[in-house]
């Protein structure tokens, strides 16, 4: 069973797009095929240090993170979540926000939402369960 999840960025109570010049910095040191990236993609297959992968793309207002496996590739996807001032839509229907990204949410996300001061991988995992298991 595949997993997959959601990053939005809202401001004013409208998703917008996330800053693509930031999804790239965060993520082209981790292309698993660099020689197939150009300056215009917004789909990216991505590779950390221990071999585990993901694929992102990024369309419209959502990035899409499919097929994470177990290992450090999460630590890329918290970081891309808290870089983007992100927030994470965990297939359950919760949200993980910044703090600071409280008021731009859209009406009524707020009460289906649990704030911390920065996405990391513990916070994930707090909501999310751990890591070291297939997510359901």
């Amino acid at each position: 069973m595949s997993y997959s999840l959601s990053l939005y960025k809202f401001e004013h109570g409208e998703p917008v797009q996330p800053d693509m010049e930031v999804v790239r910095a965060i993520l082209s040191p981790y292309y698993a095929a660099p020689e197939k990236a150009t300056g215009d993609d917004a789909a990216f297959w991505i590779r950390a240090a221990d071999g585990s992968e993901v694929e992102v793309d990024v369309v419209d207002r959502v990035i899409g993170i499919e097929r994470p496996q177990v290992g450090n590739v999460w630590k890329i996807i918290v970081e891309l979540a808290d870089r983007v001032s992100g927030t994470i839509l965990i297939p359950n229907g919760t949200f993980l926000c910044r703090e600071d990204m409280r008021a731009h949410l859209p009406e009524g996300v707020e009460n289906d939402s649990i704030f911390v001061p920065q996405i990391t991988l513990e916070a994930f995992e707090m909501i999310a369960g751990p890591l070291n298991h297939p997510l359901t």
